[in-house]
């Protein structure tokens, strides 16, 4: 008899997702820039997880930009260029406005 283990492909797709939304979740909260870190891991541990798969993508892209750069779009320092513009950005930034007031209000600023 084999010791072989099935689990119905809808499991399999959640343990993956998981595995995934963790490792967003590591490079969100490890950037080496304090700024984006506060912004970046509080997003993939409170928003990350209601992205689809396409927006999933787009957010792994940009935590794959440089932190002065991703950091001066979110803050709208510096424009944004069209290929990172769009949905995923704007969650971000208003995300950001929304958790630094929020900190900010129980006196971390």
């Amino acid at each position: 008899m084999s010791d072989l283990t099935f689990r119905p492909e809808s499991e399999k797709h959640e343990t993956d997702r998981n595995v995934r939304l963790g490792r967003i979740a590591y490079r969100a909260w490890r950037r080496g820039f304090r700024e984006a870190d506060m912004v970046l891991g509080p997003f993939a541990d409170q928003i990350a997880p209601t992205l689809d798969d396409a927006e999933l993508a787009i957010f792994e892209d940009l935590l794959d930009v440089e932190d002065q750069y991703l950091y001066g779009w979110i803050i709208e320092r510096d424009p944004t260029p069209p290929e990172h513009q769009g949905p995923v950005m704007d969650k971000i930034r208003a995300f950001m406005r929304a958790h630094v007031s929020a900190e900010v209000f129980k006196g971390i600023g």
